[in-house]
């Protein structure tokens, strides 16, 4: 396929919000690609290369691109410069300026195929000369390029194609472009890119040999599963109601969750709740869990908690967060925030996979695979039938210095659903306890410039919640508070990365901040109540009509949820949820007060 009928399909793309459309784009594209560059193309249309587990990165920073726009076009860089500040977009910038040179008539169009490998040495390039080789390949690229092909060879360098095309619409469209797009044919392909991570991997099978193709991708080590979800509830009552009068409860440890796969022979790989590899991280568990877990090959989830190197008792979440990114100080750090892994459950068990067995079963099965040590252990679980016990236990997680306990099915539909948020799983944390003083994790779709001593930096952030039923970000806050100065600082670098000219079509909002932010950091808010709103658009006319949710003087935890992504972050049914359990409880305090 030429380059060119990719970009053309990527302009459709990016001028159409429409769900339905967009999915007939993709399908059509889909049909049209060989099947030999279809893994390949269905990476691009994510902005990647491989699957985002396997960390490939190509490495090209703002200026080095903008180096390569200049070489390319002969613009001076000073030009370039100035017309990014105008368009606000280097592939933009890039489509302007290549017109300007002639001699480039006679240039080979470029193919899928070319653009994917010579990305791939990109991604490759490293050491001494890499940064020019970089630079090189980039200019060769877009001295064949015609303007519209330029623009998206300089958005793919940079990571931002803003295509607003997301990983379930391209499940949508595999399921019509290859099957018959029912219901069934969707969940079919879903649930192999839940087990596998890889819709490259998902593509290649569905194409070939349609549903049965998809059905037979195996789970092994090294390739994660995408995590089981839990949902809320206000109370252990309901939460035992859910589960007819009878569930596992859980220490819920305040961590970092951890998927560790555990090879036969070779290296352990550990990746996070949004499928980072993680394993340079802690080299210290890399090395202990295979002493731990005896039948292998493994893969195991848990939570990685840190711990005071002097008493053994359980920090906070924070702590273990200074451990994350880091490439030097290891040894220094793994003496300063010692951390061990709680395991909760198995997914491949000697090879064999468990994901379809009822949580029992996992349980025993991990308890009988894994022997304690130092650092790894299993989390400490209890079966109750009673308010009563389930109180105890609470309590006793809490002394324990654990955030609350989880609740889990026992019955026999207690599968694992990879990728799904559902009631087999229920948290309950110690501020559910109180109205509204429960955190909620929002992802961050704008920004506002401040006023007075915050004047020149970002003053506030525009959070919203994610809706899957219709894949969108829906506000529900304007937060400014609980940030302190240094904080402050760090905004505008910390969200440059993400910075778009308008608003992201996935975001759903009547606010206009000065900056639009495409939607992928999450952080942590608390605020007074939920209250309904003109002008957020969380959860708009499940309540009333017209108005959505707005969280009432929402500050900042100063916790950032690294370890999620804008789709695991919290969402509108959540809100919607805290939302009738406030109501509920101010009605039943009104009650009292009346009989009184």
């Amino acid at each position: 396929m030429q380059f060119a009928e990719l970009v053309a399909e990527y302009e459709r793309l990016e001028a159409t919000s429409k769900r339905l459309e967009m999915r007939q784009i993709l399908v059509d594209l889909l049909r049209k690609v060989s099947a030999k560059e279809l893994p390949a193309l269905v990476y691009m249309m994510q902005g990647e290369l491989r699957p985002e587990f396997e960390g490939v990165e190509l490495g090209v920073a703002d200026s080095l691109a903008a180096r390569a726009v200049a070489q390319a076009t002969g613009a001076p860089e000073k030009s370039v410069a100035e017309s990014l500040r105008t368009t606000g977009d280097l592939g933009t910038t890039a489509g302007q300026l290549l017109p300007k040179r002639a001699a480039r008539l006679d240039a080979d169009p470029l193919r899928v195929h070319e653009v994917y490998e010579a990305f791939g040495r990109i991604a490759t390039a490293s050491g001494a000369g890499s940064q020019e080789l970089k630079v090189r390949t980039l200019v060769e690229l877009l001295a064949r390029s015609t303007p519209s092909e330029a623009k998206y060879l300089v958005r793919f360098a940079l990571g931002k194609l803003r295509l607003g095309v997301r990983e379930m619409s391209i499940v949508d469209a595999l399921s019509f472009a290859f099957a018959d797009g029912s219901k069934e044919a969707r969940a079919a392909v879903e649930a192999a890119y839940n087990r596998s991570s890889d819709l490259g991997l998902v593509a290649e099978h569905v194409a070939k040999d349609g549903v049965p193709g998809v059905n037979k991708i195996p789970i092994r080590v090294g390739r994660p599963i995408r995590p089981m979800l839990a949902e809320r509830s206000p109370d252990l009552a309901d939460a035992l109601r859910r589960m007819e009068g009878k569930a596992a409860l859980e220490y819920k440890y305040d961590g970092l969750r951890v998927q560790a796969h555990v090879p036969e022979q070779g290296p352990v790989q550990l990746f996070s709740r949004r499928l980072e590899s993680i394993s340079t991280q802690f080299p210290e568990l890399v090395k202990e869990l295979p002493a731990a877990v005896h039948r292998r090959p493994a893969i195991v989830e848990g939570e990685c908690v840190p711990v005071d190197p002097e008493t053994g008792e359980l920090r906070p979440f924070q702590e273990v967060s200074r451990r994350r990114g880091r490439k030097y100080d290891l040894e220094r750090m793994q003496e300063e925030v010692p951390v061990r892994l709680f395991l909760f459950d198995v997914l491949l068990d000697h090879g064999t996979p468990t994901v379809d067995e009822p949580f029992p079963t996992r349980r025993r099965l991990l308890e009988s695979a894994v022997h304690g040590t130092e650092r790894v252990h299993l989390a400490t679980q209890k079966v109750v039938d009673s308010e009563a016990d389930a109180e105890a236990f609470f309590e006793e997680a809490i002394a324990a210095g654990c955030e609350g306990v989880m609740v889990k099915s026992l019955a026999a539909g207690s599968t694992y659903r990879a990728g799904a948020r559902g009631y087999w799983w229920i948290k309950y944390k110690r501020e559910y306890t109180h109205a509204l003083a429960d955190s909620v994790d929002g992802v961050v779709v704008g920004a506002f410039y401040g006023h007075g001593r915050r004047g020149g930096r970002y003053g506030a952030l525009l959070l919203a919640v994610y809706n899957p039923d219709e894949d969108r970000f829906e506000s529900f806050c304007k937060v400014g508070s609980g940030f302190d100065d240094a904080t402050l600082e760090t905004l505008p670098a910390k969200f440059k990365p993400f910075e778009v000219p308008e608003k992201p079509e996935s975001v759903l909002t009547e606010l206009v901040p000065d900056v639009w932010l495409r939607p992928a950091v999450v952080m942590e808010v608390r605020g007074a109540e939920l209250t309904l709103s003109p002008i957020h658009r969380a959860g708009v006319g499940k309540i009333r009509p017209d108005a959505g949710l707005a969280l009432r003087f929402p500050r900042f935890t100063g916790r950032w949820r690294d370890d999620k992504d804008a789709e695991t972050a919290t969402t509108t049914a959540e809100l919607i949820s805290l939302y009738r359990s406030q109501v509920r409880q101010i009605s039943s305090a009104n009650a009292g007060e009346e009989s009184a």
